[in-house]
């Protein structure tokens, strides 16, 4: 399913405080969510790890003007631009931040958790690193991501159907319910300063993530309500492997419209 990652939190909310449409206290509370704490570390001219409030305005003060959200996975270097060094780290975690700007400077999560699993303490240390100036792979636009999800969406619904959901156990019906329970309650997403059309991309590509999510764990869970054998549950995946890509292209294109909005008047 495709949640929050906390790249896209600093992302946003980074994007917010710079754009001046939050406080920096604020800011800084949106992107630490529920975790425990979070720090920078390995910022230029700072010794030790920060805190968010005075690691994003050391972040400003060097040049960066804006942030993007990289999503990179095995096989696919998604919002990425280098250097080898920071890919590597990236994509380890799977997520990170590249700024924008003068300040060619990216941010890699480093996530330690302890304690029970009903009082995990959650620190996350944000180790501050070179980039490249170059443009983000494969990163669509937000007409393209727009237009890529609506099909997508059919592939989701239509793979859910197929895989006959009804008789696919109480995990997987609990989890579409919840999915349908989300979609008509409906929430903000994003953060202020964010176009109007990036929020709905963002909606979307999350809708469409947790409907993939929903069929991987339908063919791949022990409750089948029918026999499946390995060559079908391969099959599925391959089927839905394109679309869960077409779900983080948009997510990455979302996150990043602010700095692409800024841009283009900029250009103008």
């Amino acid at each position: 399913m495709l949640q929050e990652p906390r790249s896209g939190r600093m992302t946003a909310w980074g994007n917010a405080l710079l754009g001046g449409f939050v406080a920096p206290d604020d800011a800084a509370e949106e992107i630490v969510g529920g975790d425990s704490v979070h720090r920078i570390v390995d910022l230029p001219g700072e010794e030790g790890p920060v805190g968010l409030t005075l690691g994003l305005g050391r972040l400003r003060a060097l040049g960066v003007s804006g942030f993007r959200l990289a999503l990179p996975v095995p096989g696919h270097p998604l919002g990425l631009s280098g250097p080898p060094e920071f890919n590597t780290r990236a994509l380890a975690a799977g997520e990170a931040v590249i700024g924008a700007g003068a300040a060619a400077l990216g941010l890699v999560p480093e996530v330690t958790e302890a304690g029970p699993r009903d009082d995990r303490h959650v620190e996350v240390l944000w180790r501050c690193l070179e980039v490249w100036d170059a443009p983000p792979a494969d990163v669509p636009s937000l007409g393209e991501a727009e237009r890529e999800l609506a099909e997508a969406l059919r592939d989701a619904t239509a793979a859910l159907s197929r895989l006959d959901v009804a008789g696919a156990g109480p995990a997987a019906q609990a989890a579409l319910d919840a999915y349908r329970a989300r979609v008509e309650r409906g929430r903000e997403v994003l953060a202020p300063g964010y176009p109007p059309r990036a929020a709905r991309v963002l909606e979307l590509a999350q809708r469409v993530g947790a409907l993939t999510s929903i069929a991987q764990s339908i063919q791949a869970g022990p409750e089948h309500g029918t026999a499946v054998s390995a060559s079908q549950i391969a099959a599925r995946a391959e089927l839905l492997r394109p679309v869960e890509r077409t779900a983080r292209r948009a997510q990455v294109a979302a996150y990043n419209a602010y700095v692409e909005e800024a841009q283009r008047r900029k250009g103008e």
